[in-house]
């Protein structure tokens, strides 16, 4: 996340001890790891007591679902404001998604990758309830994106047969990966590669001129 969508996020984000907390969760989740983020740090992060994370939280892994679930929510809303929805054309429309990913993949890469993403990979195995979170916060975003795709779809001839659906999901996939590579070469240059892969696929595959 870019910093000036780390500033539009954070104003939601503020508020309550609640809000705080979750807030702490997204911050330090995507710099350090679920598994290593200790309560007692949430608690420091957010300026609370343990007494009220409890209150609010039955435990770490009850606040891991409250805060993909507000992932879901402030990314979305922050998604649903961007231009490229001002496209008319549909396809010109996941162009304008994917030039905006480019454009906030600024600063620490904590700041633009996906808590939903960073989490499950460490817990897909360990807490189904959070896995499903993670995985509804992730599919839903795609199933935003598979709007346009079927709009896309209907309005060009294809050089495959494909959904709507799976290019959304795999447009994802694609995402989630470079993220991925990217904290492992710890720059933002794999991010940047695989969306500008992404572009010439789906413009070869639309029928689109080359050169996008």
């Amino acid at each position: 996340m870019s910093g000036h969508q780390g500033s539009a996020i954070g104003a939601q984000l503020r508020g309550s001890a609640r809000t705080a907390l979750l807030d702490a969760a997204l911050a330090l989740v995507r710099k350090q790891g679920w598994a290593a983020t200790s309560v007692q740090q949430l608690c420091a992060a957010a300026g609370v007591t343990k007494g009220a994370f409890f209150h609010h939280f039955a435990s770490k892994e009850a606040l891991g679902i409250a805060a993909a679930k507000r992932w879901s929510d402030v990314t979305g809303l922050f998604f649903a404001n961007a231009n490229y929805h001002q496209l008319a054309d549909p396809l010109e429309r996941i162009f304008g998604y994917l030039d905006f990913r480019s454009e906030i993949a600024n600063g620490p890469l904590e700041e633009f990758s996906c808590f939903a993403g960073t989490t499950v990979q460490e817990v897909f195995a360990t807490s189904e309830t959070i896995r499903a979170a993670c995985g509804e916060s992730i599919f839903s975003h795609a199933d935003r994106l598979a709007d346009d795709f079927r709009a896309a779809i209907k309005l060009r001839r294809l050089r495959a047969a494909v959904t709507a659906e799976s290019l959304a999901v795999y447009t994802q996939t694609v995402l989630q990966g470079g993220f991925l590579i990217s904290k492992a070469k710890g720059d933002r240059a794999p991010l940047l590669d695989a969306i500008s892969h992404l572009k010439r696929y789906l413009a070869l595959l639309f029928k689109e001129e080359p050169g996008r």
